[in-house]
C-alpha cells in the first residue's frame, strides 16, 4: 500500500499508458450493450476495473481522461454519443457521477488503505453516490423537457432499481479482474 502522502505527485510513462488504456477500455465497454428490458452496459465494469486495478490517483485519472474525451465529442459514451449535448442530457448526472465515484474511491482507498474490503466498500458507496447525484439530475432533465413530469419513485424504477443487481454483478467480476491484472501490472502498487 502507498499512502498519499509518499506517492510520487508525478507520473511515470507507463502510469499514462495505463491511464490511456483503461480510458479506452471505459469507451469500449460503454458500446458493449446487453439488451435486456433495460439494456445494460459494461461502463460501470470498466469504472470498477480502472479503480481497482490502478489505485485511486490513477484510476480517477483514467475516469476524468474518459470524461473529457467524452465531453470534446468522441463518441465515448453509450450508444456511441459524445459531446457536451450527452453530458447535459438526462442521463448526464450518472456520467458526470462517475468521476464523484472514483474521487470517492480515490479518497477512501487513501485513508483507509486499499486492502480488499476497503475497495468494494468504496466501490459500492461511490455507485451509491453516482446514483444520488444523477437521479436528480434525470428527474430536472426529463421534466424540462417533457410535458408530462415525474417523480422520484419513477425515475428510480426506470434509472436506478434495474441496475443495482446488475452493477453489482460488474464490481464482482471487476474484482476478479483486477485482482488478477494487478499481478501482470510492473508499475508497483497502485497509488
Amino acid at each position: 500500500m502507498t499512502s498519499a502522502h509518499t506517492a510520487s505527485p508525478r507520473f511515470r510513462t507507463v502510469d499514462l499508458a495505463y491511464i490511456a488504456l483503461f480510458s479506452v477500455l471505459m469507451a469500449v465497454c460503454a458500446w458493449i450493450a446487453i439488451p435486456l428490458a433495460v439494456s445494460i452496459t459494461l461502463q460501470t465494469f470498466a469504472i470498477f476495473a480502472a479503480l481497482l486495478t490502478l489505485g485511486g490517483r490513477r484510476g480517477t485519472y483514467a475516469v476524468v481522461v474518459y470524461l473529457l474525451l467524452g465531453a470534446v465529442g468522441l463518441p465515448v459514451f453509450t450508444g456511441f454519443q459524445g459531446g457536451l449535448g450527452a453530458l447535459l442530457g438526462p442521463t448526464g448526472g450518472y456520467i458526470i457521477g462517475f468521476a464523484a465515484t472514483a474521487l470517492l474511491y480515490w479518497l477512501m482507498t487513501a485513508k483507509l488503505g486499499d486492502s480488499l474490503p476497503v475497495s468494494i466498500a468504496a466501490c459500492v458507496l461511490g455507485l451509491a453516490v453516482c446514483y444520488a447525484f444523477g437521479t436528480p439530475w434525470f428527474i430536472k432533465v426529463y421534466n424540462a423537457g417533457t410535458g408530462s413530469p415525474i417523480g422520484l419513485a419513477t425515475a428510480l424504477g426506470w434509472c436506478v432499481f434495474p441496475f443495482i443487481v446488475p452493477d453489482l454483478v460488474k464490481l464482482a467480476l471487476a474484482v476478479l479482474v483486477s485482482r488478477r491484472v494487478r499481478k501482470f501490472i510492473k508499475s508497483g502498487p497502485p497509488v
